[in-house]
């Protein structure tokens, strides 16, 4: 759908309508009674603030794909929201979380590597004239599929150009990324909102995570004031001027290997939001160990939250619900792809006992990477934000190595 033929393509009233979803999803998220008291029972209100922005472009109201607002969220508001996140936490308490964060991890990456090629094996069983040849071989939109599902958008281009993807097969594969991965990222809010029935019934061991989260909380009581001005202002000055630091700092850096160092390309060092997120991640830490981490006893997370909560609504304006009907055939090779990553990911994490939190942080660390891990991360609790972005920073360096292999099992199994 071109930008013109959407309703609204005024930025800043498609960040108005966002506001106005999500004051009407808190609002009425709270109410103690009625019929809203019983819906949100049923329904994460987080679901509700990723859903309701996503009719917006399904009914053509808004372009979802073509505005800057989620431009703005990603290279401002999510890298000031992981400073205010991440300067509260206690890093020898995440490094605490142990072998098995990153056991789950890779585990969502050998998922995606495995998965491509036992999806296309299955519809070339049954369904081989979806195959092709050449340029618009099937097999070559997968292998860019799964750049963009182990690394990013960075990764799906290169894997593109490697293996020779054509403009058909491509768009096509961009539309079954946009429409299954946002389904699971869907799929995940709901876990979140229920993840402590869920471990219960599995019996996993989430001590580490409850000691990391226990750390935060009881930081805050004991340091807890009544906020004043100047200590949103300060929340503010560090987060933006991290934000302009990194912003700075990467305009510097991308030129620098991209000219010196074009072989470390494939370890995303050419990507300007790579080192956005890894330069305030290492910020927000470092404040981490100064008195900047009283700032969360006067709710620093709440305000970086925020933040996140209009990332969440700019995320969900990319999901296009009526498209799900178009190429549903493509649709099913993305399905039973992302099913058998799934399905890795809880039969592994049932072997090991992990809580459900590391099968959804190893999943979007994967397909997502730093702009959804923090996302899904904080839907659990705000204090495991950090914990997103640094296994997201683990899939950048991954990304193209795994994709690379992914392709080449594709490219076994398609020509």
């Amino acid at each position: 759908m071109p930008q013109e033929s959407a309703l609204i393509t005024n930025n800043a009233v498609i960040l108005g309508l966002l506001a106005l979803i999500l004051g009407f999803v808190f609002y009425t998220s709270n109410l103690k009674q009625g019929f809203w008291a019983k819906f949100y029972k049923y329904v994460p209100a987080l679901l509700m603030c990723y859903f309701l922005p996503s009719l917006l472009n399904t009914f053509g109201i808004v372009d979802g794909n073509n505005n800057a607002v989620y431009t703005v969220a990603k290279y401002f508001l999510l890298p000031a929201c992981l400073v205010l996140l991440t300067l509260s936490i206690d890093l020898k308490a995440i490094m605490g979380l142990g072998k098995k964060a990153i056991i789950m991890f890779l585990t969502g990456t050998v998922g995606v590597v495995i998965g491509g090629p036992i999806a296309l094996l299955i519809v070339a069983t049954i369904m081989p004239d979806l195959l092709g040849a050449g340029p618009e071989a099937l097999w070559r939109g997968m292998a860019a599929l799964a750049g963009s599902w182990i690394g990013g958008g960075a990764n799906m281009l290169a894997m593109k150009e490697i293996y020779g993807a054509g403009g058909e097969i491509f768009t096509v594969m961009v539309t079954v990324d946009i429409v299954v991965a946002n389904l699971w990222m869907a799929g995940l809010l709901l876990i979140a909102a229920r993840h402590k029935e869920i471990d219960a019934k599995t019996g996993a061991d989430t001590s580490s995570i409850d000691r990391l989260i226990d750390k935060v909380q009881q930081f805050e009581a004991q340091h807890a004031r009544k906020p004043e001005l100047r200590d949103f202002m300060i929340m503010l000055a560090l987060a933006f001027g991290a934000t302009g630091l990194a912003h700075f700092s990467a305009d510097l850096l991308v030129p620098f290997f991209v000219e010196n160092y074009p072989e470390l390309k494939k370890f995303s060092l050419h990507s300007k939001l790579f080192w956005i997120i890894v330069l305030v991640t290492t910020i927000g830490l470092g404040l981490s160990f100064t008195k900047a981490r009283q700032l969360e006893a006067v709710g620093a997370s709440k305000v970086g939250a925020s933040f996140l909560y209009i990332l969440i609504a700019t995320i969900g304006l990319h999901m296009d619900i009526a498209k799900i009907i178009e190429a549903p055939k493509y649709m099913i090779i993305g399905a039973i792809w992302m099913l058998i990553h799934i399905g890795l990911l809880f039969l592994v994490a049932k072997l090991i006992k992990a809580p459900v939190f590391y099968v959804a942080v190893g999943s979007k660390a994967n397909i997502g990477g730093a702009a959804s891990a923090p996302v899904v991360a904080s839907a659990f609790h705000p204090a495991l934000a950090p914990v997103g972005v640094l296994l997201a920073v683990l899939g950048y360096a991954l990304g193209t190595y795994m994709a690379w292999l992914c392709g080449q099992l594709l490219r076994i199994i398609g020509s």
